[in-house]
């Protein structure tokens, strides 16, 4: 194999004309080649299998559950802003709320050869084991979001499986739930009926919310859930079941939405009922962060949500494919994680419409300084990042039989690696995900 010197310009250049390198500068390909030579050293030395550096004819394919629903258009547009900063190219796919449609689509587009990698975003966790089955043995690239199979990990597959990720939803439910029950007291101090909205039957995302929520209530017990119907994550359905639980509770004073499409439906359901959003009945959702959200609470139409920010899971999930497919290896800590998300009110919603809606070419996040690749000291992942404990987020849902704990997962957590990476994440968060965004100029 030919050596080359990745330090002089007119080597970089020449490598840089023959590979589709859109927006990566010279300095950023020279560190790209030696972390990459550096991480295959490595992983030579420890026995670990090297990765290639990405082939510039492959592509991502983000793979969502349906063009219904903002949250999965929002990404879309952010895994294409990532993977132009990266000069890579994305396709996408839609599900329309079917796991098992979504199954076929992943083996046409593996079947046409130049699939590298997959931000995987089910309708349900029913096609994970399959699909990280396959992916191990295609050599594609998995990460995984929001929907899974409880108990099931990214270690029982293989290392292509290499991210599962999700927010902090049982606290983040719990909090906007807070919020709806503490301002409705001080006009109801004797209490009332709330009515649920609650998501997808059986999506652990709905499970953990859910949950949030009904912690939230213990403290409040003037408070009741009246009813509860599925909205399942979209504004169609949520508007059909807040309609019914209005028709089955006139008296109920607040509503609470698995996510803000829901919220949408809701607002929607008691205009249709001659009332006012934010004013004859309060509306939060426990989710995401939507650009229509925060419009939503701009106009006063909704109390709060728990803004995950689309944009940054989309970028985020991107640069951690980017960053595996080009040498870079997770500890164990790092293959199953949290992001931040926190709760956007009337207090902070001109930050994210700033930066998230009304910032016109202003991209909201510096994609490159995501990469770890290409910036292995100072990278930031420009949110609040932790190590996931799967006895809390899967607290109370029983192990399939003959379940154990994987290995890794022990190690990382028995040795300390969870506390030294959530520690190191930390450190090197320093760009506010409320703040102002990085690429506005001064």
């Amino acid at each position: 194999m030919r050596k080359h010197n990745f330090v002089t310009r007119k080597v970089i250049d020449r490598h840089l004309d023959r590979l589709d390198t859109r927006g990566v500068s010279r300095r950023e390909f020279a560190q790209l080649m030696m972390a990459g030579a550096a991480a295959g050293a490595m992983a030579s030395s420890f026995g670990w299998p090297t990765a290639a550096v990405a082939s510039p004819n492959g592509k991502l394919a983000y793979m969502y559950f349906s063009s219904r629903l903002q949250y999965c258009l929002t990404v879309s547009k952010a895994v294409e802003h990532t993977t132009e900063a990266l000069g890579w190219r994305m396709t996408s796919a839609d599900a329309e709320l079917n796991s098992q449609h979504e199954l076929d689509q992943y083996e046409q587009l593996a079947a046409a050869g130049d699939l590298e990698a997959v931000i995987l975003n089910a309708p349900d966790g029913s096609n994970i084991k399959r699909i990280s089955e396959l992916a191990g043995q295609q050599k594609i690239w998995l990460a995984n979001v929001w929907a899974t199979l409880p108990w099931f990990t990214p270690f029982e597959a293989s290392d292509y499986y290499t991210y599962y990720a999700d927010p902090d939803d049982f606290n983040a439910s719990k909090e906007v739930t807070t919020k709806l029950l503490t301002e409705l007291k001080k006009s109801n101090p004797k209490g009332g009926k709330i009515i649920g909205l609650t998501g997808i039957p059986g999506f652990i995302t709905d499970t953990l919310r859910t949950r949030g929520r009904n912690e939230a209530l213990k403290a409040f017990p003037e408070f009741t859930i009246a009813d509860d119907l599925p909205g399942n994550f979209n504004m169609e359905d949520g508007n059909k079941a807040a309609l019914d639980l209005l028709t089955r509770h006139p008296d109920a004073i607040g509503i609470y939405a698995a996510n803000d499409e829901e919220a949408a439906g809701a607002a929607a359901a008691l205009k249709t009922q001659g009332m006012r959003a934010g004013k004859d009945m309060l509306i939060v959702s426990s989710g995401d962060g939507n650009p229509e959200a925060a419009q939503m609470i701009k106009r006063g139409e909704m109390l709060a949500t728990a803004a995950n920010v689309p944009q940054f899971m989309g970028a985020m999930m991107t640069t951690r494919l980017y960053d595996v497919m080009n040498g870079w290896k997770p500890r164990a800590a790092e293959r199953m994680m949290h992001w931040g998300s926190k709760m956007m009110t009337a207090e902070n919603v001109d930050v994210y419409l700033e930066r998230y809606v009304n910032n016109g070419k202003t991209r909201p996040f510096d994609y490159k300084l995501m990469s770890k690749v290409l910036h292995p000291h100072d990278w930031d992942p420009q949110d609040l990042m932790t190590p996931l404990d799967i006895d809390v987020e899967w607290a109370g849902i029983p192990k399939p039989p003959g379940w154990t704990y994987p290995k890794a997962y022990t190690d990382a957590k028995t040795s300390g690696e969870m506390e030294r990476v959530a520690a190191e994440y930390k450190e090197h968060y320093k760009i506010d995900m409320f703040g102002p965004s990085p690429m506005k100029k001064a």
